[in-house]
């Protein structure tokens, strides 16, 4: 019989971590539930990840390069800066209804974090924080804007933004309220920036490209 590639073997069981700690939490997410819920052996999560530490930070890397790729919009030319905001937050949306197991097993690990391993839930919102800048950034230079607010005071407010967004939508599922409300986050994320000259809006996007 062929031997599963570890890099099979490693997607498995993040995919199996995700599930038990979004639905059981993570106190029982022990490494013999996750094998169990994988349908493999323990020797295979050994031969995959040295402990379950490792498996969870994996999973935290995991959810956010997603998380990552859903918040940036298709198509950035030709867009003012609130509709580069509302299309990511509408993506980020899209994402959230199509697998909330994630961002429960997300907010889940957080909690956790909090109790006993602080950094980890450090780590994580830097992680938060890296892409909101980013996004700014690039939503700024690709409509001709610039914050007049300091950019890490703005990626705050986009993180808290996104936080009440997610709790709201997993406690309530109202599709349409959240998307109002992502609309109006929107709004106020963009009156914190201004336009800028147009030969330097398009150095700036030249820049960020």
């Amino acid at each position: 019989m062929a031997r599963t590639p570890v890099d099979v073997r490693r997607r498995e069981l993040i995919a199996a971590a995700l599930r038990v700690v979004a639905s059981r939490g993570l106190h029982e997410a022990s490494t013999r539930a996750i094998v169990a819920e994988a349908d493999m052996s323990l020797a295979s999560f050994h031969y995959a990840f040295e402990s379950r530490d490792e498996l969870i930070d994996r999973l935290i890397i995991d959810v956010l390069a997603k998380e990552e790729k859903a918040v940036l919009p298709d198509a950035l030319e030709g867009r003012s800066l609130t509709e580069l905001l509302t299309d990511g937050l509408m993506g980020y949306l899209d994402h959230l209804r199509a697998e909330p197991t994630r961002e429960q097993a997300m907010l889940e690990l957080t909690q956790h974090a909090l109790r006993t391993r602080r950094p980890l839930a450090q780590d994580q919102y830097a992680q938060y924080l890296r892409i909101a800048r980013e996004s700014l950034t690039l939503a700024a230079a690709h409509s001709g804007s610039r914050w007049t607010a300091p950019l890490e005071t703005v990626a705050q407010l986009l993180v808290a933004l996104t936080d009440g967004l997610t709790l709201n939508w997993l406690v309530n599922r109202d599709d349409e309220a959240s998307r109002e409300a992502a609309r109006a986050a929107a709004q106020a994320v963009a009156s914190l920036a201004q336009p800028v000259p147009a030969g330097t809006a398009r150095h700036s996007a030249e820049a960020a490209a």
